[in-house]
């Protein structure tokens, strides 16, 4: 079992997981309540995975993220406010509304706009740690992906380019065992399909637990130290599961339901890291809710702020197309 961090960090991190769900649960709330436009792809169940990931990366390394972005963008530290205006098309998003959903990004704490194409952002990623290391910086960059990316073409090149040149990057798989609505057991034999091909590039390929925020932060800082010391990339498998479907229109019918109870009542990230702070007596029940309050409180708060926020106009569309 992987070792409690300190009070400051355990609790920290349970804030973000806790702060990421929440978000999810709300911005699911306002779209099919019709309040909010768009569409949506949410990260719920995910959470562990998010922020075992990024909570010890510095500002300046760099994080891709995929069509489901959320969990990713939060844990990096672009605010409640940024996120929710961004799901209302509002100028105040994170991305002046013209992002939505599956864009949201913000280059001031190293997230960039996420890239819906299925493993589109690999072999970007790559490119960035090159350009870190031909820049002699120790910043890393971070690819996520979801299980059905490692079937594309760009997932086997970057991470054999990645390997080659040795590049201070992390490939993070986040599978949910579908790749949208289809079984990864019907895409490929390999029940590991990131880490399992690790070894046919050179590069270490780790199994995690990506519902234990404290197993994926710790194979995170051993893939942290690899990259940063000049030894290379590593694939880091999280074993994980979505709550709710795909996209806004998919009901899950194809997951069977002995399965979602494992994952959604037994495994999930947030109830079983609460229950194992209170069991260490790493905090009080007390505690705990305080951090619940305040993080539904902010939640609301985004959410008058964002439908409060002005729309775009229409001159706006035309800016932002090229950089200065």
């Amino acid at each position: 079992m992987p070792v409690m961090p300190n009070k400051e960090k355990a609790l920290g991190m349970y804030r973000k997981m806790y702060e990421i769900r929440q978000y999810e649960e709300t911005v699911k709330y306002l779209f099919f309540e019709g309040i909010m436009p768009g569409t949506i792809h949410q990260s719920a169940g995910e959470e562990a995975s998010a922020v075992g990931i990024i909570y010890d990366l510095r500002k300046e390394d760099v994080v891709y993220s995929t069509h489901r972005p959320a969990g990713h963008d939060l844990a990096k530290g672009i605010s409640l406010r940024s996120m929710m205006a961004e799901m209302f098309g509002k100028v105040d998003g994170c991305c002046k509304g013209k992002g939505g959903a599956m864009h949201t990004g913000d280059m001031s704490v190293g997230v960039p706009p996420a890239n819906a194409i299925v493993g589109g952002n690999i072999p970007i990623a790559a490119g960035t740690a090159l350009a870190f290391m031909m820049q002699k910086k120790d910043n890393i960059a971070v690819s996520f992906m979801g299980d059905g990316a490692t079937n594309e073409g760009s997932f086997h090149e970057a991470i054999n380019f990645a390997a080659t040149w040795k590049l201070p990057v992390v490939f993070v798989c986040e599978n949910n065992l579908y790749s949208a609505t289809t079984s990864i057991h019907l895409t490929t034999l390999l029940e590991d399909p990131a880490a399992g091909r690790a070894s046919a590039y050179g590069c270490p390929g780790v199994v995690v637990d990506g519902n234990d925020v404290l197993a994926v932060n710790e194979a995170m800082a051993e893939a942290i130290e690899r990259a940063r010391s000049g030894e290379g990339p590593t694939i880091l498998e999280l074993k994980t599961y979505r709550k709710y479907g795909h996209s806004r229109n998919d009901a899950c019918g194809y997951r069977p339901k002995e399965e979602e109870k494992e994952w959604l009542e037994d495994r999930d990230p947030i109830k079983t890291f609460r229950a194992r702070l209170l069991e260490e007596g790493v905090a009080t029940e007390e505690e705990i809710e305080k951090i619940e309050e305040e993080v539904d409180a902010a939640i609301d708060d985004s959410v008058e702020f964002a439908k409060n926020s002005p729309m775009p106009t229409l001159e706006s569309a035309l800016e932002d197309i090229y950089a200065d």
